[in-house]
């Protein structure tokens, strides 16, 4: 579920960087940071466990 956040943070720092958009806080720079913070939260196993039900 975090990788699926990851790809879509990444797909919107790329349309940000090609249209030249940036709003006030949010810019390409701070969405390819967030999501390489979830591919790290994503390979360190959080949001990776499934519940089993006995």
């Amino acid at each position: 579920m975090v990788a699926i956040v990851a790809a879509v943070l990444f797909g919107l720092a790329l349309i940000f960087r090609l249209a030249g958009v940036a709003l006030d806080v949010i810019t390409w720079d701070v969405l390819m940071l967030a999501g390489l913070l979830c591919v790290g939260l994503h390979l360190a196993g959080v949001g990776t466990r499934r519940r089993v039900r006995r």
